[in-house]
């Protein structure tokens, strides 16, 4: 088998409004397509980053809760690339986006920074 790339990633959102409104507003994502599933009371938007399609974000009638935070077993947090790590913290703190500090990749030297969607899904930034 030969794998080509991560097609997408899904996340649901124990609140779907608000959750698009961070991908969208905060991160700058676009919504490609959404559709309500009425058999299973559930939104569905496909997202895209700089037009690639990138995330699923789903709702479901009362999903349970991350079972611990950040070191669940399962998916740990989703990386986003960005060109400066320090510019782009002060772009969520001004949006009101709680950030932790800036750290330095041990095992790169990269810097990154660690912050959270609205249903606290662990997202990094990291400097490529």
């Amino acid at each position: 088998m030969k794998l080509n790339r991560v097609h997408h990633i899904a996340v649901i959102a124990t609140d779907y409004e608000r959750s698009k409104a961070f991908y969208l507003d905060v991160l700058g994502c676009t919504l490609l397509s959404e559709v309500y599933r009425a058999e299973r009371d559930s939104w569905m938007g496909d997202l895209a980053l700089n037009g690639e399609y990138l995330i699923e974000l789903f709702s479901f009638p009362s999903p349970p809760p991350r079972p611990t935070h950040p070191e669940a077993t399962g998916l740990r947090h989703l990386a986003f690339e960005v060109d400066s790590v320090a510019d782009a913290r002060e772009e969520l703190l001004g949006k009101g986006v709680a950030c932790e500090e800036l750290r330095t990749d041990p095992h790169t030297g990269n810097a990154m920074m660690f912050f959270a969607d609205p249903d606290g899904l662990p997202l990094e930034l990291y400097e490529a």
